[in-house]
């Protein structure tokens, strides 16, 4: 999907950032969707090992 972005498109998309949002809101709004990132990370890891501790609970079960 992101393959065919070259160097101009890069430069194009920061232009329109910058144009869009100011050079002053732009590391918040990163800090602000890293953070978002890291709790996404974490809810699904955390989902993972609930569904990992409840199909190894159901084999138990059975045996």
């Amino acid at each position: 999907m992101l393959r065919n972005i070259g160097i101009p498109e890069l430069i194009l998309l920061i232009f329109l950032l910058v144009l869009l949002f100011g050079a002053r809101r732009i590391p918040d709004i990163a800090e602000n969707l890293g953070k978002a990132l890291r709790k996404f990370k974490k809810a699904s890891s955390e989902t993972e090992e609930e569904d990992a501790k409840e199909e190894k609970s159901k084999t138990d079960d059975k045996k």
